[in-house]
């Protein structure tokens, strides 16, 4: 299968974790290497267990795969030791040599910084000032320090050898196109690009040897902090609708809108989309609650979907019908994509 790239199609929280652990559970990937940083959490519903992730891999609850965090990404220690013990992966996590860390004193400059903390709405993890000081090689990287000595790797060397031996490696990017320094709604972004290309340089691995890029987009939009968010609804609408969410890092509540089709089209192009997973198709329609046969589906909820696809032009392939990582449609065979 070779290498599949999950991004974000929205400003975030579109449910990737949920996407890149079913693929794992589905489809078996060698390697799962993850991007970006503390700042974007991801939560994985299993069998009853909710998991929130903010460094390892969220395809972790498949037990055969390795996991990776890319050079391009940055760590906390302490949010590393934490979340890989506690999730019992130490055994056969790796991180690459290169890959930044993010220290106390990042943190600091954030929370004393008013444009982040009051205008931007930063979720003051330390990535920006990190990310800064990277920018000025002075930020001390995953080698430079003994404790990692033993989970030190070299990322892409492992992951372009991989797809050479034919193993199928997924790598999972962070947060949103729309959140991307680039093509998002600067400055109400992150601090580095959000977009296939980057999350591709982030492994280190060229896009020829790329299969699949899926972009997530959830059945509405959501954003934490500040920024433009076209068709807000007011607090009390989304609450009426049953859309209110809470940020996986920050616990802040999610403002929320109507899915935006410009928005999607605009995503599939950054991204060069070949296929896309919805998410949440239950909020819009109940009855399609852990529903995993594509006939299955109410027929108003078959009828939005082929709606986003004839508008987006791009395959829907994954439909989520719930929080739990097997409350999936699944139509990659179908449409041919794997």
């Amino acid at each position: 299968m070779g290498l599949d790239v999950v991004v974000g199609g929205f400003f975030g929280d579109e449910g990737k974790g949920k996407v890149v652990a079913y693929i794992s559970l589905a489809y078996k990937p060698k390697l799962l290497v993850r991007t970006g940083s503390v700042n974007a959490g991801h939560t994985v519903v299993y069998r009853g267990k909710r998991y929130k992730l903010r460094l390892v891999p969220s395809g972790f609850i498949y037990p055969d795969a390795g996991l990776r965090i890319a050079a391009g990404a940055l760590i906390r220690l302490d949010v590393f030791w934490e979340e890989t013990r506690r999730l019992g992966v130490l055994d056969r996590i790796k991180v690459d040599a290169n890959a930044g860390v993010i220290e106390e004193k990042h943190v600091e400059a954030e929370r004393r910084d008013a444009l982040l903390s009051s205008e931007i709405g930063s979720t003051l993890q330390g990535v920006g000032a990190a990310m800064a000081d990277r920018v000025l090689r002075r930020l001390r990287l995953a080698r430079d320090y003994p404790e990692l000595k033993p989970y030190i790797t070299d990322v892409a060397l492992e992951v372009n050898e991989a797809i050479e031996r034919g193993d199928y490696v997924l790598v999972e990017g962070c947060q949103g196109t729309f959140l991307s320094l680039y093509h998002g709604t600067y400055p109400y972004v992150t601090s580095r690009d959000t977009t296939a290309s980057a999350v591709l340089s982030e492994v280190g691995v060229g896009p020829k040897k790329v299969s699949n890029i899926i972009v997530v987009f959830k059945s509405y939009v959501t954003r934490v902090g500040a920024g433009p968010l076209p068709g807000e609804l007011s607090a009390k609408e989304a609450e009426r609708l049953g859309l209110i969410e809470y940020g996986t890092v920050t616990g802040r509540p999610r403002r929320v809108a109507p899915f935006n089709f410009e928005l999607a089209r605009r995503a599939v192009m950054l991204n060069s989309a070949t296929e896309v997973a919805l998410t949440k198709i239950d909020k819009l329609f109940p009855e399609a609650k852990c529903v995993r046969e594509w006939d299955k589906l109410p027929r108003e909820a078959r009828r939005w979907i082929e709606d986003v696809e004839d508008k987006i032009r791009v395959p829907v392939t994954l439909v989520g019908t719930g929080e739990e990582v097997e409350c999936m449609v699944d139509r990659r065979r179908e449409v041919g994509v794997v």
